[in-house]
């Protein structure tokens, strides 16, 4: 029988200077009232059942999957019990009891979820997609605005997460490529509306950081570059090439930076100092003007537009401004939302210096000039080498971008800095390592590999075979690599050459486009060797690709479902489900851009 106390106990109170919101008070306040009311149960208060929260990710380069991490540390701490997994695991989970979803994804090609989140797509859109109506979601869109379906994959999975019943948490963030602050703003934003899907009540929301660096480890990283040397700077095209495409050999000692064959190295470049001369005598400014970078920190202008702002693809509110102050009516006329594909052929290919010489009327102050400004990015650039062949080095591949638009020479930032201006003795190069786990060599050396690398794709695939020569990997190892001519293009030829002397490399297959009257290209080689590639396939050979996204990978994707067709026997829809298969088991894995 309970037992009653004499005096019932004094109920606490949380007091309106408490540093919580007014829902987080007055659900405390219920809470320990209810708590204390029932004192004289000689029972034990049950505890809390903690939350279940699903985080779903769809990540190419590695942004994604870090943010959705975070998002599951941060909600374990404040009461939930998370489960963190790649789109495409989406089997895994019991839809009928899923309560809380939270969806952070990047955009891939045009529009398109990234290879991780591609089957899980094709399910919310086929006919056996979950009923979502006691879903509460929300979704956190990676993208870059340079690209016309800005956030597109975002966009898509929110509304048809709505269509399908989905309740939403929060309004959907859309990030452009400097996204840290935005990321980090949705998701201490969570933490309320969460509490609310509770049948319990409320959760306690511990304050969260909303400082980018939160995001990073320690060391030096993407927020802190670690300032490296260039050793190497080697030209692979020979003489006579329409192309300049460089070898770039960097030292990391002394920067404690570890890579794995299949990531990326991120370079912060400076701006071209021509340019920026340029820009400033547009303006009228010496460049000792001050202004802020955006850090906060007070930087002359000239610094500022060298190192912490992009002049190339001016963004929307930099246009618009323009048009503002000029008042012209055809820049207006474009900026009409019925006219974008208009306007985005009309920005396409110019810079900061093209406006502000089409509209000299304009003028800005250095401090209104770098409000309508972008950040400067940093550039990724996939790596080359493998850290046990080359201890304490990175290696990359980069063509260097240089041409003639709208009567102006013009340079790739990143490229023509390392071609140009990182050598000497005083230069430095920031970087960091960007992982990409959805990039790897199988972790069985006896399993073979086909990689399919046209040009600069070829750059993890030479880390990848370097990797299998060191850890003394048995399984074979095919190549598909195509350029313009064979004389002039053939990237790495005596390495890849000395491989298949050695057997290292059992197959190289190549596509010189320009070296015959048709064109000729990596997709049409796999075609040709359709049989043998099949066979490979049915041995258990993982398929990488590595290059352009908009023309190549989609060609190349195209060839690998005919392969299968008609060297595999299989129908169209039998050919689609095999290729979804080997994107689940791994064993398709993409890096394009």
């Amino acid at each position: 029988m309970p037992i009653e106390p004499s005096n019932p106990p004094l109920v606490p109170y949380i007091p309106s200077t408490a540093p919580f919101s007014v829902e987080q008070r007055a659900w405390l306040n219920g809470y320990l009232a209810g708590l204390f009311s029932n004192a004289h149960v000689a029972e034990p208060v049950e505890q809390k059942k903690k939350l279940s929260l699903v985080v779903l990710f769809g990540s190419q380069t590695g942004s994604a999957e870090k943010l959705a991490k975070r998002i599951g540390a941060d909600s374990s701490k404040m009461g939930f019990a998370p489960k963190v997994l790649e789109m495409n695991a989406f089997g895994s989970l019991d839809w009928a009891v899923e309560e809380r979803i939270i969806l952070v994804t990047s955009t891939w090609g045009e529009g398109d979820p990234p290879d991780n989140a591609t089957a899980f797509w094709a399910h919310l859109n086929s006919p056996d997609a979950p009923r979502l109506d006691k879903v509460h979601f929300a979704v956190l869109a990676l993208g870059d605005k340079n690209y016309s379906d800005f956030c597109g994959a975002g966009k898509k999975f929110d509304t048809r997460f709505e269509v399908l019943g989905g309740k939403r948490l929060i309004p959907r963030v859309d990030c452009d490529t400097d996204y840290e602050k935005p990321a980090l703003e949705f998701i201490s934003n969570l933490w309320n509306p969460l509490a609310a899907t509770s049948h319990q009540g409320g959760i306690i929301s511990a304050s969260t950081s909303t400082e980018p660096a939160a995001l990073e480890p320690e060391g030096y990283s993407k927020q802190k570059p670690f300032p490296a040397r260039l050793l190497v700077n080697r030209k692979l095209n020979r003489e006579g090439s329409g192309k300049d495409t460089r070898h770039f050999e960097i030292s990391l000692e002394g920067s404690g930076l570890t890579y794995a064959a299949g990531d990326a190295l991120g370079i912060y470049a400076s701006n071209c100092p021509t340019l920026v001369a340029h820009v400033l005598e547009a303006l009228g400014f010496d460049g000792e003007e001050g202004v802020k970078n955006p850090t906060g920190m007070e930087v002359s202008l000239r610094s500022a537009l060298l190192s912490s702002f992009q002049l190339g693809n001016p963004s929307m509110e930099f246009v618009a401004e323009v048009q503002k102050r000029s008042e012209d009516a055809d820049l207006k006329s474009l900026l009409d939302p019925a006219n974008k594909e208009k306007l985005d052929k009309f920005v396409y290919g110019k810079d900061i210096l093209d406006f502000l010489k089409s509209y000299p009327g304009v003028r800005f102050t250095p401090s209104e000039l770098v409000t309508f400004l972008r950040k400067l990015q940093p550039r990724l650039y996939s790596i080359s080498s493998s850290p046990k062949a080359h201890p304490g080095q990175v290696h990359i591949t980069v063509a260097v971008v240089r041409y003639e638009a709208h009567g102006r020479e013009r340079k790739g930032v990143c490229s023509t800095f390392l071609a140009e201006r990182a050598d000497g003795a005083t230069a430095t190069i920031p970087v960091f390592i960007q992982p990409s786990h959805g990039f790897r060599l199988p972790s069985d050396g006896n399993i073979p590999v086909i990689m399919v690398g046209p040009g600069t794709g070829i750059a993890p695939f030479r880390a990848f075979l370097e990797e299998r020569r060191e850890t003394g990997a048995k399984g074979k190892n095919w190549l598909f690599f195509g350029d313009q001519k064979r004389s002039h293009d053939f990237l790495y030829q005596e390495e890849l050459e000395t491989m298949m002397k050695n057997s290292h490399l059992h197959r190289l297959d190549t596509a010189f486009s320009r070296d015959q009257a048709e064109k000729i290209y990596v997709q049409d080689r796999m075609l040709k060797q359709g049989d043998a590639l099949w066979k490979w396939l049915e041995e258990g050979a993982h398929v990488y690709v590595c290059g352009d996204a908009k023309r190549m990978a989609k060609d190349v994707d195209l060839a690998l479902h005919q392969v299968i067709q008609t060297a595999g026997g299989k129908s169209e829809e039998e050919a689609r489900n095999y290729v979804a298969q080997l994107k689940k088991d791994k064993k398709y894995q993409r890096d394009v851009y």
